[in-house]
């Protein structure tokens, strides 16, 4: 095993904590880790990042669902519409060059960081019954 791959395995452990804890998809925290501490180009690093979130992703996904924190009708009908978005968007990215692309990746990033601090100012109140996400 080399250090690069330590540091794969680090990353993994990092995102996949990040993503079990509070809730976000590993390539939040997968992508700049590629892109910044591995210096891969965005489209490679957005590529390796959505295969590594499949087992991510599941084994979260599954705790959670066994702990009742998952609203079932609203994961199939974001799952499946996520499905079609994502070969779009990967077609889509292939051809984009490398420099917007992370660009565009950063603007989200930014926006997404907005969102979710302004939501944590206004208190929200959830039932386990009726688990309703907050917008």
């Amino acid at each position: 095993m080399s250090w690069a791959d330590a540091a794969a395995i680090a990353a993994g452990l990092f995102a996949g904590f990040l993503s079990g804890t509070i809730g976000i998809g590993g390539g939040l925290a997968f992508v700049p880790i590629m892109t910044i501490g591995f210096r891969m180009p965005q489209q490679l690093a957005q590529g390796t990042s959505l295969a590594a979130i499949i087992p991510t992703a599941l084994v979260g996904g599954i705790t959670h669902l066994r702990q009742g924190n998952v609203r079932r009708d609203a994961a199939i009908w974001m799952g499946g519409g996520g499905v079609v978005g994502a070969v779009i968007g990967a077609l889509v990215a292939v051809d984009l060059p490398t420099s917007l692309l992370a660009r565009l990746f950063g603007v989200f990033l930014l926006f997404s960081a907005y969102r979710i601090a302004m939501g944590a100012r206004r208190p929200t109140v959830r039932s386990r019954e009726d688990p309703k996400p907050s917008v």
